[in-house]
């Protein structure tokens, strides 16, 4: 039965700074070290490390939400593709998204759970910081 991640994540950068990097496939790929497909319109393909993931953009509300399709190269055939929500929020020293991951196979639960720090907000902080003022 598929499980929802929820979780948020703090990152020292604005809201705004946040989401055009995030729809930005140059910037994408500097922080998660792949080639990504992407694109800030609804029907685009979304398309990221080496093709394991894929999905289109439903909805890009500027500045404030993003809504994909996701799909792991690891699910099961019959899975059906999931949905992911990100939203950008102030915060005291840089912002927070909030992310909700709707639909994920239990067979990848634990690995989508765990790749989203590993994969995106790790590398994501470390990137910002080693970017710093510029």
């Amino acid at each position: 039965m598929p499980r929802n991640v929820i979780i948020a994540a703090s990152l020292p950068a604005t809201p705004d700074k946040l989401f055009d990097m995030y729809l930005d496939a140059e910037a994408h790929a500097a922080f998660t070290g792949f080639p990504v497909t992407i694109a800030a319109r609804a029907g685009a393909p979304f398309r990221a490390f080496n093709d394991m993931l894929s999905g289109t953009m439903l909805h890009v509300e500027p500045k404030r939400l993003i809504v994909q399709t996701w799909r792991s190269a690891n699910w099961p055939a019959m899975a059906i593709d999931s949905v992911l929500t990100l939203s950008f929020w102030p915060e005291k020293d840089g912002a927070r998204i909030e992310l909700v991951h709707a639909n994920v196979p239990e067979e990848d639960f634990t690995g989508v759970s765990q790749g989203w720090e590993k994969y995106y907000w790790t590398p994501w902080r470390a990137y910002l910081a080693s970017h710093a003022g510029g």
